[in-house]
């Protein structure tokens, strides 16, 4: 029997947009390359607006609408005692890689999501939909989309070690 032995955090603002849509395309993606059993996929906020409340309704519906399930999340807030709980944190942009950072121990690695996509210029990152329309939400589940699938080869290659 296979059991969890690599986790992962990807965080955003308030864990209630870009995190969460991560956290289900990679769940999936995982699943998909059969890493599933092996692998915990989570999603938290550097910001507590929203700790226990659901997904954006338009991220939900955006999900939905591409056969992803994400009416279970509860929004949370990522602390720093929590690096000791990951093998990887993944942040959707730099002032929340930023922020990761200066609450990581010192030799704790924090990558940002879009930087295991192969096209993606240096630094690149998943813009925050929040404050526009559904066009935000479905570029925000493209990007996302596109980067799973290097995040996936990394991680396999980490357990094939």
């Amino acid at each position: 029997m296979t059991s969890v032995t690599y986790r992962v955090c990807v965080v955003c603002m308030g864990n209630i947009c870009r995190s969460p849509m991560a956290e289900m395309v990679l769940r999936k993606v995982l699943a998909d390359h059969g890493l599933a059993a092996r692998v915990a996929v989570e999603s938290a906020g550097t910001g507590g607006w929203h700790i226990g409340g659901p997904m954006d309704e338009r991220a939900l519906r955006i999900l939905a609408e591409h056969g992803y399930d994400g009416s279970e999340h509860n929004a949370r807030q990522f602390t720093a005692d929590w690096f000791d709980r990951y093998d990887l944190v993944l942040a959707m942009d730099r002032d929340n890689q930023a922020f990761l950072r200066r609450l990581a121990p010192a030799g704790v690695e924090v990558r940002l999501f879009r930087s295991f996509d192969p096209d993606a210029p240096a630094g690149a990152e998943v813009p925050d939909p929040y404050y526009g329309g559904d066009e935000g939400f479905e570029e925000v589940l493209t990007l996302v989309e596109t980067a799973a699938e290097g995040v996936a080869e990394h991680i396999a290659d980490e357990l094939s070690r």
